[in-house]
């Protein structure tokens, strides 16, 4: 379907039709802009500092309310929630009292049941960088990075499964129907690349979540992410010009899709999805040419090939995924979120939430380990030495960390209550370490981070007020932080 056409009912103007849409021209992204401010009816956003750039064109660049230090952020998303006593929050404690008691320790803690007996890691644990940071024998590569690294071991959120804490993570709570962190970044300030998405999310199996985790809620369409999958090697659905029509001719049929959608409207001022969809229309148009050069990874050189481990089965879709995610933010993507593929369970199954690890968390992270740890570091060296990683912010993180007590004989169950999640590159001190969990990594007790105050944060770094950005829906004003949010100033450098 084309708009509320089908393709039947659009074919190629006549003559007469082409010479009445030539005067119409090439404006269609202007009138579909205005139709966009016509549609928003009675409810819609107020941005305080944000002038009315959106009824020019809702992707338009915005000017934030303060100097940003960030302006693109990449995501790795750790999708099933790794252990944080596995992976960065060494606890001696922990290590020296396995098999015992867990003083505290709450049964149902997690979705299952677990022990109430210590867990200790099965992982090394050792000391790097300047900084001294404790990292397991997970992390060979990410752990020479550890100096650009800060770190927050005091993440706390209220879902204790992977789809309602995946969505709490990106969209602030758990409430089904409101917009992502992505969607928020690219209406306050806009597209950085008018013929690139603003927001692309990268997954191999789709999360628990799913398009809730990027949705763009009840914001206009035209600020939804878009979704690559790595089993179609990131295509992208439906971009290529039918080879039966011309690039005149599609431009032609574009333009006639306008002017009937925008007919169409006239009577129905409150139907916003329709605008979204003339400029989806437009910018997919745009992206015929930018898409394919920006997606095509053949353009590196083989160094950088084997850099991100592209030629080793174990991670070479991860490393194919940080690799575009470079070329993206290189091209002016504002946010782009990696979600972390299939993992191995205890029994040596495929888990499609890798880092799930019920019932062995040593075979289940090691297995995640070969395939995150030399992409992600990959993307962090190659940032660095063109300079990007001066304007990009990555993280590393899942929806939660998981229990200090065990499930089964070696497993760990899920753990809202403490978990830990870095951050490198803009605006953030390296080698750092902010908030602490309990001696068993349980949970988070020294200066503790909800989402909220993480989301205040990062739309800090990229020069918004998180307590501005709000949108009125419903007869409410909604922002991201919902009614919550603390900046983390200590650790902004």
């Amino acid at each position: 379907m084309f708009g509320y056409y089908s393709a039947a009912d659009v074919q190629l103007p006549v003559r007469r039709r082409f010479l009445q849409q030539t005067g119409l021209g090439f404006g269609s992204v202007a009138l579909a802009s205005l139709l966009h401010e016509e549609s928003r009816g009675q409810d819609g956003g107020g941005v305080s500092g944000i002038p009315s750039a959106e009824a020019v064109d809702p992707l338009a660049l915005r000017p934030p309310h303060f100097p940003g230090r960030v302006r693109s952020i990449i995501w790795l998303f750790m999708t099933g929630g790794p252990s944080q006593v596995d992976t960065w929050d060494y606890k001696p404690e922990l290590q020296a009292r396995d098999g015992q008691e867990l003083s505290g320790a709450d049964p149902k803690t997690g979705f299952f049941t677990t022990s109430g007996k210590c867990l200790a890691s099965p992982f090394k644990w050792q000391q790097h960088g300047e900084s001294g940071t404790w990292v397991s024998d997970l992390f060979p590569r990410l752990s020479r990075h550890v100096d650009h690294m800060c770190f927050l071991h005091s993440m706390h959120l209220r879902q204790n499964n992977h789809a309602p804490a995946s969505i709490e993570l990106m969209c602030g709570t758990n409430r089904p129907g409101l917009p992502a962190l992505g969607a928020w970044m690219t209406w306050g300030l806009g597209s950085q690349n008018s013929n690139l998405p603003s927001c692309v999310v990268m997954h191999d199996t789709r999360p628990r979540g799913d398009d809730q985790i990027w949705s763009a809620g009840f914001l206009p369409k035209t600020y939804q992410a878009m979704a690559l999958d790595a089993r179609r090697n990131e295509a992208i659905d439906n971009l290529q010009r039918d080879s039966r029509r011309s690039e005149l001719q599609q431009r032609a049929q574009l333009d006639l899709l306008r002017e009937l959608n925008q007919e169409y409207a006239v009577g129905r001022p409150t139907q916003g999805d329709l605008a979204a969809r003339i400029n989806s229309f437009e910018l997919a148009y745009r992206m015929q040419m930018a898409a394919p050069e920006a997606m095509n990874l053949q353009a590196e050189t083989k160094e950088t090939h084997s850099l991100y481990g592209l030629d080793q089965p174990e991670c070479a879709t991860f490393g194919r995924q940080c690799l575009l995610a470079r070329r993206l933010v290189e091209r002016g993507v504002r946010f782009v979120q990696i979600f972390a593929g299939k993992g191995v369970g205890g029994d040596g199954s495929v888990n499609d939430v890798p880092w799930d690890c019920h019932s062995d968390v040593q075979t289940n992270h090691r297995s995640c380990g070969l395939h995150t740890d030399q992409p992600a570091a990959a993307l962090l060296s190659d940032l660095e030495s063109r300079g990007l990683l001066e304007s990009t912010l990555v993280i590393w993180g899942g929806e939660f960390g998981r229990t200090s007590d065990s499930q089964g004989a070696r497993g760990r169950d899920h753990n809202p209550n403490g978990f830990t999640i870095w951050m490198a590159g803009a605006g953030v001190k390296g080698g750092f370490h902010y908030g602490a969990t309990d001696p068993f990594g349980y949970k988070a007790v020294e200066k503790k981070v909800h989402v909220n105050d993480l989301h205040a944060t990062l739309l800090h770094l990229l020069g918004l007020d998180h307590t501005q950005l709000t949108w009125r829906f419903n007869g409410r004003d909604f922002r991201l932080t919902d009614v919550g949010g603390q900046l983390l100033s200590e650790i902004l450098v």
